[in-house]
């Protein structure tokens, strides 16, 4: 067995007790009590009580109950989301604005799995009884014991290396938790349930097909014997779809098709055919009102992304939050937010709930930041406007088949949504014939069509991209993760028949592009639901890009690709507390409590579409921690071993095209598109002069450029010959 990498001297704690062997009745009594000792939380002064690992039960969940799954975390968090109505918010105040800047590492675990160039960290932690449960950009899961942070078990996924088809990176955002099974939703498109005690294969079974696209990047969530889980790729021209499976054999028991069929509520929104290869992916684990029986979900981009020419209609139910019967996942309702997108502004964030009074009244909202820019703030009962969003005509390009309004909330938005005559200026220095158009100050909704296409706000990176938001019913602030940039839109014609679509390639309609000197910004932010308006936001040099958690000490928790994870005041935004993980920081952090003392763990390993550090740590932090931070990223990069190329400059061997498509695809291809053809912050290097060198190619992986880090020490110098090779003779001579 494969074991985590450890220092010796990072080890604390009492070492894990094996738990005994209990009578079924027992234990079962014994477990509900805990569950009821759960859900009760922290009355406030800081004594938590008795804890779960303080009693002699098995470490494996119950059934949870509805009820049980919709309480606020106050002891384990056993949800992706926290609880069900997906708040990432904990009413532990044991740490506080008064006492986070004592807060240090009491162990931190390196896992040695999901490092490579293409995978990403972006996995929440789940904690129950004394076990902390983690996801990799591998899918392989791990369980370590809170105490020490040594492995209790490990999950192999074994993927087939070749998976190509994943939009933008391999990751995955956590796994799912109960009836004494650990559920994980993988990139090939199956899920698994594992054994909570062992991690041994319980079932698996196929829900998708990679091959044609169709992948697993959320966290599965377990609710009333269900695995409620989505289907990525949008990108690849599905079908999207949320299935829910029956947590003890797997065995389907119902899908919704997030693109309605013939003789489906709203099929008629769809031109021709082309409902057949629509997209509207599930990227993220959805939410639940028990009381009301439903399931919310939000959905992804249109395929193709950036041309709708022959998709005339608002295409439902891409970018939009839906309502499903969650018992039998019948349609209820839905609110779209993106009529007919062509900018792949869609909605990848999960869905948050909350009762807030709001005008006097109290009222059962639900929320999704965008990647427009805006929190859309809805009535959950109905999946109308809660505040006001008002249908607004916008410039319109026939050949497009633009909507004529697009809706347009009232209160502030998170993230520019125009381009200042300045940064115009700027961006077309130098050219007596600017290569873009700035149309209406590049305003977002500014039509395109056509290579020479438009430069706009927001950027298809976002806004609020796939980072989940915190909601603090304290404050009543939701709290936004979001990147700040500018996008190049350009349109070329799709072929819309589906049987000319080819397998497992992509079906944008154009392509993701920037226009060069491009800066991605970022904002942190707290928006009031009851005005949706800006209560403070923070401006980095950088973008937000990790999701948030909230708790009753009055704190809010969010990380920066730079490694450092940080705590501000919920309330004012002031900065409280800073620590160095030694790797970008791109996942949401988890709250706990274990023997009376609360506890945060955090998954830092770095992000391959916002060009982060990698690495592969888990990190528990504690006010009775002793661990100072890391050293800054790049000290302690992770790299895929010893140079094989001799340490020789890779301009003077021989590369391998062969060799280098291998290290294309684990490398370079979530940015670059698996076919060189242009991702979302990676150019198209088939058209790329500089692809056509491969002096030049070597010098940019050697050096990086822009988002793209350096592959020095990360890649050997025969790997980056053979990928350079690859480049120059296979991609760059695509484009001719």
């Amino acid at each position: 067995m494969t074991t985590p990498r450890r220092d010796e001297h990072e080890r604390s704690g009492i070492g894990w007790v094996i738990a005994g062997v209990l009578l079924l009745a027992v234990a079962i009594g014994v477990v509900i009590g805990i569950v009821a000792w759960q859900q009760r939380g922290d009355d406030g002064d800081g004594d938590l009580g008795a804890t779960a690992a303080q009693l002699e039960v098995p470490a494996v969940s119950a059934a949870f109950t509805p009820a049980q799954l919709a309480q606020q975390p106050a002891g384990w968090w056993v949800t992706n989301g926290g609880s069900v109505w997906n708040q990432r918010y904990s009413p532990l105040a044991q740490i506080d604005t008064d006492n986070v800047s004592d807060l240090k590492g009491v162990w931190r675990t390196r896992l040695g799995s999901g490092m490579l160039p293409k995978h990403s960290g972006e996995a929440q932690p789940l904690y129950y009884d004394g076990t902390i449960y983690v996801v990799t950009g591998d899918d392989d899961v791990y369980a370590l014991d809170v105490e020490t942070g040594d492995l209790r078990w490990i999950y192999r996924a074994q993927l087939d290396p070749g998976i190509t088809t994943v939009c933008c990176g391999w990751t995955s955002r956590g796994v799912g938790l109960g009836d004494g099974k650990i559920y994980v939703g993988l990139l090939d498109a199956t899920v698994a349930a594992l054994d909570q005690r062992t991690g041994e294969e319980v079932w698996r079974v196929k829900v998708g097909d990679w091959p044609s696209g169709e992948t697993i990047t959320s966290a599965p969530l377990y609710y009333d014997g269900m695995v409620i889980t989505g289907m990525s790729g949008g990108e690849y021209g599905i079908r999207g779809r949320l299935t829910a499976l029956d947590a003890s054999t797997g065995e389907e028991r119902w899908r919704f098709w997030t693109i309605p069929g013939p003789g489906e509520p709203n099929f008629g929104t769809w031109e021709g055919d082309s409902w057949r290869t629509g997209g509207a992916p599930v990227w993220q684990t959805p939410a639940v009102d028990p009381d009301l029986g439903l399931v919310y979900f939000s959905t992804g981009n249109t395929s193709p992304d950036f041309d709708g020419s022959q998709r005339g209609g608002d295409n439902l139910y891409t970018g939009s939050i839906v309502a499903l019967d969650v018992e039998s996942g019948e349609y209820r309702c839905h609110f779209q937010q993106v009529h007919h997108d062509i900018w792949d502004y869609d909605a990848p964030a999960p869905v948050v709930l909350f009762d807030l009074e709001i005008d006097g009244r109290m009222r059962k909202g639900m929320a999704e930041a965008s990647k427009t820019g805006w929190v859309y703030v809805l009535d959950r009962t109905n999946c109308e406007p809660l505040i006001g969003i008002e249908e607004r005509p916008v410039p319109q390009d026939a050949r497009q088949k633009t909507s004529p309004t697009q809706p347009f909330p009232e209160g502030d938005p998170f993230v520019p949504q125009s381009i200042t005559q300045e940064e115009a200026d700027e961006l077309s220095r130098g050219s007596e014939d600017p290569p873009f158009r700035y149309v209406n100050e590049g305003r977002i909704f500014t039509p395109f069509w056509g290579q020479r296409g438009v430069v706009a706000r927001p950027s298809t990176l976002g806004g609020n991209n796939w980072p989940p938001s915190a909601y603090s019913p304290e404050t009543g602030f939701l709290y936004v993760c979001a990147a700040d940039s500018i996008s190049l839109f350009t349109q070329s014609r799709a072929e819309y028949d589906p049987q000319a679509i080819r397998r497992g390639i992509d079906f944008l309609g154009s392509e993701f592009a920037s226009p060069e000197g491009t800066i991605i910004r970022g904002t942190f932010t707290a928006m009031d639901m009851r005005t949706n308006t800006i209560a403070w936001q923070k401006e980095w040099d950088d973008a937000c890009y990790s999701g948030s958690l909230a708790t009753g000490g009055g704190l809010v928790f969010v990380g920066r690709n730079d490694g450092r994870f940080q705590a501000y005041d919920a309330e004012h935004g002031d900065e409280r507390w800073s620590f160095q993980t030694g790797a970008g920081a791109n996942a949401p952090a988890t709250t706990f409590v274990h023997q009376g003392k609360q506890y945060i763990v955090l998954y830092a390993a770095g992000n391959s579409l916002i060009g982060s550090t990698h690495g592969d740590n888990v990190w528990l932090f504690g006010l009775d921690g002793e661990l100072d931070e890391a050293g800054a990223t790049g000290d302690e990069a992770t790299t895929t071993g010893e140079d094989e190329g001799g340490g020789g400059d890779p301009n003077e061997l021989t590369g391998d095209p062969d060799a280098g498509e291998g290290v294309f695809a684990a490398n370079c291809a979530s940015c670059h598109g698996n076919l060189g053809q242009g991702g979302h912050i990676g150019p198209n290097l088939q058209t790329s002069q500089a692809a056509e060198n491969v002096g030049a190619v070597i010098g940019l992986v050697l050096a990086g450029s822009g988002q793209m880090p350096s592959f020095e020490g990360t890649l050997s110098s025969q790997e980056i010959a053979d990928v350079a090779a690859y480049v120059q003779q296979r991609i760059a001579t695509r484009g001719d």
